[in-house]
């Protein structure tokens, strides 16, 4: 940090080649140079470390356990490529060969450009794995359990040229599969992991799925797709899965109803007229049907974000993948966190024993 800031900001991809390439002798003088700098950083890191250890404590005295979420990606400028290229798809210029995204979906017609720089899983199985435990064994230190974001890009992931405008371009390649989790399970032992198992699924992508022993992950509002059969519907919901009103990448519940089309909403409307019989909401919205629909699962442990509780519109959405700006910017209001909210939340979960 302390280098790009005396570099205005720039990647670390546009610093001066002994600079890239960490040079030992350059480092060694910036690291003199840069002393103070440096030691704010440090101190930085400091304060939010003490400050995140005494909330993870309050937490966990409470009885709450906190997850945490491991992108399967890092920034392509960032200090773990800087610091490991050769584990990366760079170039002899430490230039991105190839880079990540996904495939055209029904979130975005050209598919997502992420442009994170992918792995070179040559050079990590070569290395034992090394880093990558390192990682995973560093989650475990901020949160009681991860959930690791892209599951499926594991057994294959989406390889575009860096060069190319839209992900379209890309194409499959072959991922670590299960001697990446083999070797996280014989060096840290069984970990509390959270499969994130959405997307394009393959047969060999539910394979690793089941032989990695994590539970996957069910999404409520994937499930009420008039065309065709889902596994999404709650009845269906295996004992090992995590199941979600939606994610940070969805609408709100409110936004998905108000948006969905007809038949969609028909079928949800027919698959959730049982459910509020309680009576624990007046206004009979469509999030709590959502929510009592999830508690009265099978599912080991079951997920709705804030926004739902509170029967929010699209105004309240978290994240809309494949944009930039706007995102990650809601925050609630401490007058919405009423004694009625709490009286709702309690009566479903002892009705489900949640």
């Amino acid at each position: 940090m302390a280098i790009k800031n005396n570099f205005d900001g720039k990647s670390w991809l546009e610093w001066p080649r002994e600079y890239r390439s960490r040079d030992k002798n350059t480092l060694k003088k910036a690291k003199e140079t840069l002393k103070d700098e440096i030691e704010y950083h440090v101190f930085l890191q400091y304060l939010f470390f003490k400050g995140w250890e005494e909330l993870k404590k309050y937490a966990n005295d409470n009885d709450v356990k906190i997850i945490g979420d491991i992108p399967i990606f890092v920034a392509t400028d960032s200090a773990d490529t800087w610091e490991n290229p050769k584990m990366f798809e760079f170039d002899k210029k430490l230039q991105p060969k190839k880079v990540a995204g996904c495939p055209p979906d029904a979130f975005s017609k050209y598919g997502q450009l992420w442009g994170n720089v992918l792995y070179n899983w040559k050079y990590i199985e070569e290395t034992n794995f090394d880093w990558w435990i390192k990682r995973v064994k560093s989650c475990f230190k901020l949160y009681d359990k991860v959930r690791i974001d892209h599951f499926r890009g594991f057994e294959s992931y989406w390889a575009i040229p860096a060069k190319a405008k839209t992900a379209q371009y890309g194409k499959w390649e072959k991922g670590p599969g299960m001697k990446l989790f083999y070797a996280i399970k014989k060096a840290l032992g069984d970990l509390d992991i959270i499969a994130e198992d959405l997307g394009f699924l393959t047969p060999k992508v539910y394979k690793l799925l089941k032989d990695s022993g994590y539970p996957g992950m069910k999404i409520l509002q994937f499930a009420f797709d008039s065309r065709e059969e889902s596994d999404y519907l709650p009845h269906k919901y295996p004992k090992k899965s995590v199941a979600y009103t939606g994610t940070h990448d969805n609408q709100t519940v409110a936004g998905w109803y108000k948006t969905t089309n007809k038949k969609d909403k028909d079928f949800c409307d027919e698959y959730l007229s049982d459910f509020l019989s309680s009576k624990i909401d007046n206004n009979n919205s469509i999030s709590w049907k959502f929510i009592e629909a999830l508690w009265s699962s099978n599912s080991n442990l079951t997920i709705a974000p804030l926004q739902d509780f509170l029967n929010l519109d699209d105004s309240a959405r978290m994240n809309t993948p494949s944009t930039l700006g706007g995102n990650w910017i809601w925050r609630v209001d401490k007058t919405l966190l009423t004694k009625d909210l709490e009286k709702k939340l309690s009566v479903l979960t002892i009705k489900y024993k949640r």
